[in-house]
């Protein structure tokens, strides 16, 4: 049985509070919404190829939610990352309280139940705007904390 599934809700919990407190908010559905915002931005400038990919190195909670009602479209252009936070603020935006550092946020919560060379392969080869989606100052990372 993967690691994912078997661990599924520490693993969660764990990207969850991440999340929450990189972004500073108080609850854990506030930090749901932030965090779906995200996915959903970065989903979008996907191709399906690249998306399930990407999936496929997601925690099982997390890779649930990205591609949860899903209904592919051609990819949108990346633009700009205040273009990319204000897609993510935009989901349920009469309940939302994202932060503008909410890509960061999230991008810090997925490396600290992710390693390196899970995900860094997978976001090279759809490319640099992906790469850079996801990037983490080293001083910013948090440890791994999941095999």
């Amino acid at each position: 049985m993967p690691w994912t599934y078997r661990h599924a809700s520490a693993e969660w919990q764990r990207f969850l509070e991440v999340a929450r407190e990189e972004m500073h908010l108080v609850s854990n559905n506030s930090a749901y919404t932030a965090i779906e915002g995200v996915l959903l931005a970065f989903r979008r400038r996907l191709t399906v190829d690249q998306a399930l990919r990407f999936a496929d190195t997601l925690p099982s909670v997390v890779r649930a939610i990205f591609v949860y009602r899903w209904y592919p479209e051609a990819p949108a252009p990346w633009g700009r990352r205040e273009a990319q936070t204000a897609e993510a603020k935009a989901l349920r935006p009469h309940h939302n309280l994202t932060p503008d550092n909410c890509i960061e946020a999230t991008a810090i919560a997925l490396r600290a139940v992710l390693r390196p060379d899970e995900i860094d392969p997978v976001l090279s080869a759809i490319g640099p705007d992906a790469e850079a989606f996801w990037r983490v100052a080293p001083e910013r990372l948090r440890p791994v904390d999941f095999p």
